[in-house]
């Protein structure tokens, strides 16, 4: 009777390991966001871009983007730190900000 429950638990753990082994394969192979929602990255061109929940657009972080978040911290008199650095708070409200001060010379705003 033992030899049975020791039969019925490798299979168990046989069981377990095939069912759970594609999942832990898939976790590995993701980049973790930690916790920032905000960026949708993905490999080419799109490394730079995040993406604005409020207003359901993204944004490509170039060196006009770059340019316009210093303005924006220059109004509130913060010091720079970079953006992927920065709370989702303060990613929100930049991007707020970024809606009421589009680039008029650009169409993707």
């Amino acid at each position: 009777m033992n030899q049975h429950y020791y039969r019925y638990f490798l299979n168990s753990a046989i069981l377990m390991a095939a069912l759970a082994a594609p999942s832990a394969m898939n976790a590995a192979a993701r980049t973790p966001d930690n916790g920032r929602q905000e960026e949708h990255r993905r490999d080419g061109d799109d490394r730079n871009r995040f993406y604005d929940r409020d207003h359901r657009d993204y944004h490509q972080w170039d060196d006009n983007e770059d340019r316009s978040y210093r303005v924006y911290l220059g109004e509130r008199h913060r010091e720079y730190h970079p953006f992927i650095e920065i709370r989702e708070k303060e990613r929100r409200d930049y991007w707020k900000w970024r809606h009421r001060h589009p680039d008029h010379d650009r169409n993707d705003r």
